[in-house]
């Protein structure tokens, strides 16, 4: 009897070690097949962190693209360089550049009737004054010294000059350039004999010497009533039209 129960006893445990060791066996069996599995995903998981950046490696793309802007005019931290517009070569224009060729190689002499064409007319300001304009039309410069020396229709006297009005250098006109001088009709009223009308002007022309004149002069008709007394003037010869009027 009692062999019988330890027989009994022999079978039942090595029963259970038998059991137990086959569930050990299927334990260790599940575990390889998820490590296996695991093994295969991980690298399914690494091939996507290649393929997607992370995002923080999106704001140094901008930044680098925005380095190369090309409207700021830099690349980076790299000024961009730059090329000047290339010049136009073309010159100001003076009064030099209308000079007839060669004419200020010329010498130049006297302006005088035969070598200029002089003009008279009536000036809107100031009040009761004609303006003179004298233009070169010989092919050299010539001097307009002084003032001009006017004669009102069969007047006996030179008209007076205005000294205040000398310029600083003796006007020199190249071959189409102009002068020109002033001519107050009249003074105060009531400072002299009454204005008396005219019709014809004669301007002759100054030389070195201030006395006297040269060459021909210059026979002018004048603007309709055009009325003139003892205390009226002209003025020396200006290169500019708005200096003569301001006397």
């Amino acid at each position: 009897m009692r062999s019988n129960r330890i027989r009994t006893t022999v079978l039942a445990t090595g029963a259970l070690l038998a059991a137990l060791s086959l569930t050990a066996c299927g334990n260790d069996a599940g575990g390889g097949n998820a490590s296996a599995k695991a093994g295969v995903a991980a690298p399914a998981a690494h091939s996507d962190a290649k393929q997607s950046p992370s995002p923080a490696a999106e704001p140094k793309k901008d930044a680098a693209r925005t380095g190369t802007d090309t409207d700021s005019g830099t690349t980076g931290s790299v000024p961009k360089r730059i090329t000047p517009p290339a010049e136009s070569g073309a010159e100001e224009t003076t009064a030099s550049t209308h000079r007839t060729p060669g004419a200020q190689n010329r010498t130049p002499v006297t302006c005088t009737g035969g070598n200029t064409k002089t003009v008279v007319s009536k000036a809107s300001r100031p009040i009761n004054h004609l303006l003179l304009t004298v233009t070169n039309t010989g092919d050299r410069p010539c001097y307009a010294y002084y003032a001009p020396k006017l004669r009102f229709d069969d007047a006996q006297a030179v008209f007076p000059i205005l000294e205040s009005s000398r310029p600083q250098a003796v006007v020199t006109l190249d071959p189409g350039r102009s002068a020109y001088a002033a001519i107050g009709l009249t003074g105060e009223p009531g400072a002299g004999p009454a204005p008396r009308r005219a019709a014809h002007l004669q301007v002759n022309f100054s030389g070195r010497n201030a006395s006297g004149s040269t060459g021909a002069p210059a026979e002018l008709t004048l603007p309709a009533k055009t009325y003139w007394d003892d205390n009226g003037y002209v003025t020396y010869w200006q290169t500019e039209m708005a200096d003569a009027l301001t006397f």
